[in-house]
């Protein structure tokens, strides 16, 4: 329940897989109303009919490309129906594809994907979810990025910039929405162990649940974070080594790379 006494309305992106399943079912807890959206009609709508037996919420399925702007505008009308307002927007979906420079034919649409997905549409969405938004007492956009973006890593051209990218904007639009009273929380995790993380060929130390992520967002959520990461002893080491003078982080990145050991 909203400090007004109205009913508290939280708007999930990305909800059906990894760590946007197990948010769901910790952000039941703060949301009278939780409205949850992905790609997976089907995942989505077994979700909403497993939290609402729970009865801790009423949770609301919205099916939803997020890349599609008609997709956005019937999600949209939907939450209008509803209610009209929105106090948390969670923009969790994403994607993740790596660049071998090794390959001498490169499938240069890759950018064009994780860019879009990861960065170009949630920025859409954020700016016609705005008016909704608006209407809250407690306005919240919630960010979830990437620790990626604490170091250049090798074969993260795509991924990296998409996070980087993402993660600017969220810092940018936390300084121009303070005036409105909307608060921004950026989540940049280290490795968690989801669909997308489990096509990696390549070591991921400290690696984390789903579900032992969502834990720490929530209750970064909860806490008020401005930036929530984790696991800390990783997050912390990336974020000493981007302090290094950038010839040593590609000095030493550098023999992480494939394309190196390939030549």
């Amino acid at each position: 329940m909203r400090p007004d006494g109205n009913k508290r309305a939280i708007w999930l992106v990305g909800a059906s897989t990894g760590i946007g399943y197990h948010l769901a079912a910790e952000l039941v807890a703060d949301a009278d109303t939780l409205f949850i959206s992905a790609r997976s009609a089907g995942r989505l709508e077994s979700l909403a009919s497993e939290l609402n037996r729970a009865g801790q919420a009423r949770v609301i399925a919205l099916p939803m490309d997020m890349t599609s702007a008609d997709a956005r505008a019937q999600a949209l009308a939907a939450i209008r129906e509803q209610g009209g307002h929105l106090d948390w927007l969670v923009l969790n979906a994403g994607t993740c594809e790596y660049v071998d420079m090794a390959q001498e034919a490169l499938d240069l649409e890759l950018y064009d994907r994780v860019l879009g997905t990861n960065f170009l549409a949630p920025v859409r969405l954020f700016h016609e979810a705005l008016p909704l938004l608006r209407q809250s007492a407690e306005p919240r956009l919630i960010g979830i990025s990437s620790s990626v973006t604490f170091t250049p890593l090798p074969r993260a051209q795509a991924y990296g910039a998409s996070k980087a990218a993402f993660s600017y904007w969220l810092g940018t639009m936390a300084a121009d929405l303070k005036p409105e009273g909307i608060r921004v929380q950026v989540v940049s995790p280290g490795f968690v162990d989801t669909p997308l993380t489990q096509r990696n060929d390549f070591k991921m130390p400290f690696l984390l649940s789903s579900e032992q992520a969502a834990q720490r967002i929530a209750r970064g959520l909860r806490r008020q974070q401005t930036h929530i990461h984790f696991p800390r002893r990783f997050t912390l080491l990336l974020r000493l080594f981007g302090l290094l003078p950038l010839s040593w982080q590609y000095a030493l990145n550098s023999r992480l790379s494939r394309n190196r050991a390939q030549r």
